[in-house]
């Protein structure tokens, strides 16, 4: 599905209109973003939990020299789904 589709079918559910529906989305996406830089976890009961994800630095090769080069640490995003994503298969 793509963000438009998605768009579409909130519209639809929710009855708003597809811009309405885009803007929700959009600060949605914009309000989780921003909690996860700062630190923050997002937790929508049933549905899973929104947090950052730390990789330390670390030593890794070039994989077509085979010389050895630093990785830098690196935070991103993560998504843990809750029971009711979990129990969908």
């Amino acid at each position: 599905m793509t963000k438009a589709e998605l768009i579409a079918k909130m519209a639809d559910s929710a009855d708003l209109t597809k811009v309405q529906a885009e803007k929700a989305l959009n600060a949605f996406i914009e309000e989780v973003t921003s909690a996860i830089k700062a630190g923050d976890k997002v937790s929508l009961v049933g549905f899973g939990v929104f947090s950052a994800s730390t990789r330390a630095a670390r030593t890794g090769r070039n994989p077509k020299t085979g010389e050895e080069m630093q990785i830098s640490a690196k935070t991103s995003g993560k998504f843990a789904p809750g029971k009711s994503l979990k129990d969908l298969a």
